[in-house]
């Protein structure tokens, strides 16, 4: 089906319209796994909500902006994925899916996240990056089994104190914000594994060799003038990292060494749609 045909039976309401987009998808995939991504889609056909024992629905690169209340019928989904449309705001009925471990909400339009996503306490990972954020929703720091959350490319200035309470939290992706400064609550998360602050507005660095668990530190492109200490082990990705010395201090000052290769992040693109559920 060409994407041209696609975009307008999405805008036809009728059963027959909504049976081409699904492709004749009369019963639920023995895999329990439906992507609908890349639909031209502006509603979801209601005829997915009836998949009761649905476990992983891929919405991704539609152009949704809400959500039927009847996708609360799916209480065994784990996985959803609704990056690349249109929400400017969570639909409410997201957080009634209680068996939810992995979130997709990147490149959307979102400024805020409801009160009510706290009910999601299986959430593991969070993906929030590219959206419009100027603050990280406290919200977020209610979510006690959070191991993973992307928050890139938004308009973070800092972080709010709480985030410190997520103890599960081993992963946290904040590159392309307006940090201005490292934030201090990730100083205070010893179980951190992988920090990622890359391409922000960081001119100093603190030293993380006090975090037992960090394995993982990606600074680059920040105006920094130092790069992080770090314990023997930890893999750091910026300026005078391992792979090339620090700057030596010379009568007080430091002499600005810039490598010639730097190395790269890692891809921050979403898993392969295979995803294992929680």
């Amino acid at each position: 089906m060409g994407n041209s045909l696609k975009a307008i039976v999405a805008f036809v309401p009728s059963n027959k319209c909504q049976k081409y987009l699904l492709e004749d998808l009369k019963e639920m995939p023995v895999d329990k796994m439906v992507d609908l991504s890349g639909r031209q889609l502006r509603r979801l056909p209601l005829h997915i909500c009836s998949f009761r024992e649905l476990v992983k629905l891929y919405l991704s690169d539609n152009n949704l902006n809400h959500l039927p209340p009847e996708l609360e019928q799916l209480q065994n989904l784990q996985i959803l994925a609704l990056d690349f449309n249109n929400f400017k705001a969570l639909p409410l009925v997201v957080c009634t899916l209680k068996q939810l471990c992995i979130l997709y909400l990147g490149n959307n339009k979102l400024c805020n996240l409801p009160f009510e996503l706290r009910l999601l306490q299986n959430l593991k990972t969070l993906w929030i990056e590219s959206n419009c954020l100027q603050y990280l929703p406290e919200v977020v720091c209610e979510l006690s089994l959070l191991k993973t959350l992307h928050a890139g490319s938004n308009a973070l200035r800092a972080l709010p104190s709480q985030l410190r309470c997520l103890q599960e939290l081993r992963t946290i992706w904040l590159s392309g914000n307006l940090l201005s400064e490292f934030p201090p609550v990730l100083l205070h998360m010893p179980f951190l594994e992988v920090i990622d602050v890359d391409r922000n507005t960081i001119r100093y660095f603190p030293s993380l060799a006090h975090l037992p668990s960090l394995k993982l530190v990606i600074y680059d492109h920040n105006p920094c003038r130092n790069a992080p200490k770090v314990a023997k082990g930890v893999r750091r990705v910026g300026r005078w990292s391992e792979e090339s010395p620090e700057p030596r201090k010379r009568s007080g000052a430091l002499v600005d060494i810039t490598p010639e290769d730097m190395p790269l992040p890692p891809p921050t693109n979403k898993p392969e749609l295979e995803a294992e559920p929680c």
